[in-house]
């Protein structure tokens, strides 16, 4: 983009909370710019190593006779994150407008081009008072979730990945038959049955996509976040808790509410019907949910239940989060037995519970039916029903 560079200089800010740009530089005396060595700072993309971003740099170019100039340097806002800014500064007449509309064209295809944070899994940096600004981009280093290790019943994995997994493998076909690229998952279930664990089987096995994760005291950062998973398609966008913005209108307590689930209404409508964006959205309370999102297709497609763990997802939990205990098959059989109702949550904090009794008792050398015993009535029973409900067992309360 820079043809035939004949001068780069770094430039010293004296005044960090201030933008500095083409005017800031023709300061004369006491508080001018000065020329520096360039500076450079780490930013995390998710990879080994961080990438190294210069702060801020003033090219002086040439492009055959057009002599200009390219001003790099962070954009400031009090109390917010930087932003990049770039200044040109050409000849006045035809030919300087034509060659910068040139260069921001050719910058926005760069843009669209860079691969930093595509197919990693990301989240943006609200603001404390909720201002709707975003403070920065963080990469999430997930490890890749196996499918035996996503303990649902067959059934339902299955219709999960004809939903998301084979929906997007299909996705090219789709789109020459004319028929829509986009879709909208709602994952339903008690809290602790696994939504959030099965988000990570499919971020970590949805090859090529980029994935934004958007907990409900963020969607003040609804249209940054479409703004990326435009950039970034294929993407996947998920939304936890949906309830808590999107529920019944007439439950709503003021107009902020409203506003809030009118931004994802038409934020889910806006998107054109060869985008590469699936919507994943979560819920405990799936009857709560605003009628014109869960009950029109193009916004939700299919409702996929979450539900507790039957008898042979609680033996698969019990061996995968117990995998490091001694455990014979008869302590596995009276777990199963013993954890009727709960959720996997609840059998995930039962396990260290019988590690740490087995530890107390010979240094974890055992673990008896007397230590499902004392843990499960100490979890279910005797911290009472708020407790249980704490633990993911509320379901269980009448198991023995």
């Amino acid at each position: 983009m820079l043809a035939d560079p004949i001068h780069f200089f770094g430039i010293h800010e004296e005044r960090r909370y201030e933008t500095l740009d083409v005017a800031t530089l023709m300061r004369y005396g006491r508080g001018a710019p000065a020329i520096a060595p360039p500076q450079y700072h780490d930013v995390d993309i998710g990879e080994a190593q961080p990438v190294k971003c210069l702060v801020n740099g003033l090219w002086l170019c040439r492009s055959g006779e057009l002599r200009y100039a390219v001003l790099l340097a962070f954009h400031r806002d009090y109390n917010r994150e930087s932003g990049m800014r770039i200044e040109l500064v050409v000849p006045a007449g035809m030919a300087g407008n034509a060659f910068v509309q040139r260069i921001f064209a050719e910058l926005e295809m760069a843009v669209d081009a860079a691969r930093s944070y595509r197919g990693k899994i990301l989240s943006l940096d609200g603001d404390a008072d909720y201002s709707g600004r975003s403070r920065g981009v963080t990469v999430h280093r997930l490890p890749t979730v196996d499918r035996d290790a996503v303990i649902l019943p067959e059934k339902t994995l299955r219709l999960l990945e004809r939903n998301v997994l084979d929906f997007v493998g299909s996705r090219e076909l789709l789109r020459k038959l004319g028929q829509s690229t986009r879709k909208g998952i709602l994952l339903y279930g008690p809290p602790g049955t696994g939504k959030t664990h099965t988000i990570r089987y499919l971020a970590t096995n949805l090859p090529g996509h980029t994935t934004l994760i958007i907990t409900a005291e963020q969607v003040g950062l609804l249209g940054a976040y479409m703004s990326l998973a435009r950039l970034l398609q294929p993407t996947m966008v998920v939304i936890e808790d949906v309830d808590l913005i999107a529920r019944d209108r007439d439950e709503m307590d003021s107009p902020c509410e409203e506003s809030l689930l009118n931004k994802l209404l038409n934020e889910m409508d806006g998107l054109k019907e060869d985008c590469d964006i699936l919507f994943v959205l979560t819920t405990n309370r799936p009857e709560e949910l605003e009628g014109a999102l869960a009950g029109r297709p193009g916004r939700i497609d299919q409702a996929i239940e979450v539900p507790l763990p039957d008898e042979a997802g609680r033996s698969k939990l019990v061996r995968l989060y117990g995998k490091g205990l001694p455990l014979a098959q008869p302590i596995v059989d009276e777990a199963v037995r013993r954890t009727a109702g709960v959720s996997a949550a609840f059998i995930k904090e039962l396990m260290r519970r019988l590690a740490q009794a087995s530890i107390v008792r010979d240094g974890g050398q055992d673990v008896t039916a007397d230590d499902i015993d004392g843990a499960v009535n100490e979890m279910l029973f005797d911290g009472g029903r708020l407790n249980a409900k704490l633990l993911g067992g509320a379901q269980g309360m009448s198991a023995g």
